[in-house]
């Protein structure tokens, strides 16, 4: 007979272990070392066994063993000064309360997935494990965010592999009961149900799963509930999973129930609403739209309600390729929005939102086009993804060069007291007096290079050990009743110079570019003096079939029994893997196309633990790479892609060969690897602060959210009277643009021969139509001319301003005049522009108007 439910029963906890309760119930203990420590010894194997949740640990241990632990004085003082801690923690001012000046006092934070710990898994890649550390140090430095997502009952996926090496998905189903959440509920204890009309007179039902993520709070829409009907309780079934009409009522769900969810959180919590909203990727971007409707509701036009959406939000695309957006039938679109979903907002309007560029009236939906439309401030993920991203959706701005795109770019961090290893935060405590790894001192003397190194050993030991379990229960699963072959308790060495490379498997990511040439590789790995081993992990989408096909070459030549001591691929990557495979490796593997990583977060959590980088300059390593903290491997410059791969195959084999391998053998008069401490202290040192979590938030809170605060608040205020004026001066302006020129331009003030210091006099004929002056800027752009083109380089903008005493002529052209001044030698050029002028405005691109001389 088999169950149609399972739950776990929990032992009752006597009043002297409150503070078990207390502790785990917020999923702070997820990066809290020394809670952690407490929970490992209530039972350090059902500790190991439940990937380090408190909840199943409780519910496995029996009373006896909690009665114990009541009677023992130490544990239950050590449990209650934790406790007490934690409450300290949550309450007592941090950095963003010491911050001057107005700022939020809520910001919502919407994202697809949430990689918070490896017991609520609720992700499937980077984009969630970001998210997860984005609440984590917004929690530690006190930034007030309440965070909305989904609860997928199956989450994303369990992995095997086939004895061929095919990979297998199964879908665990997940008991939120035993989860470190609970319902949010009404005053009466019946729970909040959020809804939504659909399409046939449906209706989708979602209940709310509230957790705590240190000083964060988290929102989990939940679908299967008894109000909705089979299909319907599949809605949230399984992350990224189903066709294009499941998607979208996903992503209904998420933007359009989220914010709905809030409000409903909010008023239980006796806190007002957020002013400003993150959407994190374009996944939840239908909060806009009923943030819209909201306010369509209270009076405001859609014109309107749309500016004052647009500056309080921020939008975070994560997607250099074009594929990698969701897009959606507009006619599928239509049939959602025709019904009473979102009152009073009209279907063509939410269509506009998100048509691309050119596109009719039928073209598809793209949820990118309408996070940028609906985010009045933008960015990529890092430096280079922001150079991308701006050309990727240079259309939405036509004529704007790429460089005056309105999105730039906060380069993600990564949380180090989730992906510190604790040997490295026992070492920062013992000999540099703080737990705080990212902030402390590595380059000083109280830490040796024999306590280094020892670290780094020990660091390599447990990967080893862990990744030696990890393919021997994976063989059991492969083949029940068998017992395991003694081979797999000798794979890997734990002091021979190991590689690691681990991540989804897009085929962009190349995992296979190892494999190019098979004999060099295999003789790299078996080296007589300098060997070589490799441990490789990661997901393939189950609709990938290439990803699935680069998964299986890898496992077929890892069989080899030649080699499968030196190369392994781990099933089932996930966080607890991760904590023990970066800080167990020497090097990080990456070797994605060239600039297809939008940032590329796991080479950064090695680096946080000593790790040093091989990787091609993309993502994040393109800014942050200086030739000490690893090693890169150069870009090949050829359109063909098989010429490509084998070039810079070449290039990583030559590096491991001639500098990584020797470097990492290299031996001093006292046995240690001298220039490779030198790195690894050099890469704690300069790397840890600038790659830390913390400073993204920070970037975030002071270039994102206070800015979009203080707009938005400019617009609720009186009434929203600016925002009506704000739309009406935009339909003014649109409707007035095409009567926009500059007929004419000159110059003087030069000699002949023009020098450093002379000045350029620039008049500038300007036809506005039914604007005036005070609706523009006329600016002369002007920059260091190439031999090869017209293009501008280094382009600094000068204002024009209208020539005092004159106003239009009878053909209603304005004159404009002022002076560049030459500062250095070389070609020299410009252009002159008029683009739309107002305080409101945040770039002068925000319209996607401009005329050009």
């Amino acid at each position: 007979m088999k169950a149609i439910r399972r739950f776990t029963v929990r032992p009752a906890l006597p009043e002297r272990l409150a503070a078990l309760e207390h502790l785990a119930g917020n999923l702070r203990w997820a990066w809290h070392g020394p809670t952690q420590q407490l929970f490992s010894e209530v039972a350090p194997d059902a500790w190991r066994e439940f990937q380090h949740d408190p909840i199943s640990l409780f519910g496995q241990i029996s009373q006896e063993r909690i009665d114990q632990l009541a009677s023992d004085d130490s544990f239950v003082s050590r449990a209650n000064a934790l406790g007490d801690d934690l409450s300290r923690y949550l309450s007592e001012p941090r950095w963003y309360q010491g911050l001057d000046g107005d700022k939020p006092e809520l910001i919502a934070y919407f994202s697809p997935e949430f990689g918070i710990a490896a017991a609520l898994p609720q992700y499937s890649g980077g984009l969630g494990i970001l998210a997860g550390d984005h609440l984590k140090s917004a929690s530690d430095l006190g930034v007030p965010l309440v965070a909305v997502g989904l609860f997928y009952r199956s989450g994303y996926f369990s992995q095997a592999l086939s004895p061929d090496g095919w990979q297998q998905e199964t879908y665990p189903v997940l008991d939120p009961d035993g989860l470190p959440l609970r319902v949010l509920r009404q005053p009466d204890g019946s729970p909040v149900i959020i809804t939504l009309m659909l399409p046939d007179d449906q209706v989708l039902s979602a209940r709310v799963w509230l957790g705590r993520v240190g000083r964060v709070t988290l929102l989990l829409l939940d679908s299967d509930i008894p109000e909705n009907t089979d299909e319907l309780c599949r809605v949230t079934d399984r992350l990224y999973g189903g066709a294009e009409e499941d998607r979208l009522r996903q992503e209904l769900l998420l933007g359009i129930g989220g914010v709905r969810a809030i409000s409903a959180w909010a008023e239980r919590s006796g806190v007002q609403p957020p002013l400003v909203f993150h959407t994190n990727e374009g996944h939840a971007g239908f909060l806009g739209v009923e943030r819209i409707g909201g306010l369509i509701r209270g009076g405001l036009s859609f014109s309107e309600a749309l500016q004052v959406v647009r500056a309080g939000t921020v939008f975070t695309t994560h997607t250099p390729v074009p594929a990698g957006i969701d897009r959606f039938d507009a006619s599928l679109i239509r049939q959602y929005f025709e019904t009473d979903l979102l009152p009073g907002v009209s279907v063509e309007d939410v269509l506009e939102l998100g048509r691309e560029p050119g596109a009719g009236a039928n073209g598809a939906f793209n949820m990118a086009v309408m996070g940028l439309r609906l985010g009045q401030r933008a960015n990529g993920v890092s430096q280079l993804h922001g150079e991308v991203s701006r050309r990727m959706f240079n259309d939405l701005w036509p004529g704007f060069d790429p460089d005056d795109v309105p999105i730039g770019s906060v380069t993600n961090g990564v949380h180090p007291a989730t992906w510190t290893a604790p040997q490295l935060t026992d070492l920062a405590i013992r000999h540099l007096g703080t737990a705080e790894t990212a902030d402390a001192d590595w380059a000083s003397p109280a830490v040796s290079d024999a306590d280094l190194w020892t670290v780094r050993n020990q660091m390599r030991q447990e990967m080893v050990w862990d990744a030696r379990k990890r393919l021997q229960r994976a063989w059991l699963a492969q083949n029940p009743g068998g017992v395991a072959p003694d081979w797999i308790s000798t794979l890997l060495d734990p002091r021979v110079l190991t590689i690691g490379f681990a991540r989804r498997v897009p085929t962009y990511k190349r995992l296979t570019l190892m494999l190019h040439d098979e004999a060099r590789l295999r003789s790299i790995l078996l080296h007589p003096e300098r060997p070589v081993q490799i441990v490789i992990a990661g997901k393939s989408h189950p609709a990938d079939i290439e990803g699935k096909r680069l998964i299986q070459k890898i496992a077929e030549f890892a069989k080899d029994p030649a080699v499968r001591e030196r190369i392994v691929f781990l099933p089932n990557y996930d966080i607890s893997m991760a904590q023990k495979l970066y800080p167990g490796t020497d090097v990080w593997l990456n070797n994605p196309l060239r600039p297809l990583e939008a940032c590329g977060t796991s080479g950064m959590k090695a680096a946080l633990n000593g790790v040093l980088n091989l990787s091609i300059l993309d993502g994040w390593w393109n800014e942050f790479f200086d030739g000490d903290n690893g090693w890169a491997i150069p870009s090949a410059v050829t359109e063909n892609a098989d010429e490509r791969d084998r070039l810079e195959a070449e290039s990583m084999y030559d590096l491991i060969e001639h500098q990584i391998a020797p470097r990492f053998y290299e031996r001093n008069s006292d046995g240690l690897p001298a220039d490779w401490l030198r790195r690894i202290r050099h890469t704690l040192s300069t790397l840890s602060p600038r790659l830390s979590a913390d400073r993204m938030v920070r970037e975030y809170v002071e270039t994102l959210y206070r800015p979009a605060f203080d707009s938005t608040s400019v617009l609720r205020h009186d009434g929203f009277r600016q925002a009506r004026r704000l739309a009406e001066w935009k339909s003014r302006v649109r409707s007035a643009w095409p009567d926009v020129a500059i007929p004419h331009v000159e110059s003087g003030g030069l000699d002949f021969a023009p020098q450093v210091g002379d000045e350029l006099h620039l008049r500038a004929t300007v036809r506005l139509g039914a604007l005036t002056p005070d609706d523009v800027s006329v600016q002369v752009m002007h920059g260091r001319s190439t031999a090869n083109g017209d293009d501008l380089r280094d382009v600094q903008t000068a204002e024009l301003e209208a020539a005092t005493g004159t106003g239009p002529s009878e053909s209603g052209e304005w004159v404009f005049a002022g002076t560049v001044s030459l500062r250095r030698p070389g070609g020299f050029g410009y252009s002159v522009r008029v683009v739309p002028k107002n305080a409101l405005l945040v770039n002068p691109a925000e319209l996607g108007l401009i005329a050009v001389a």
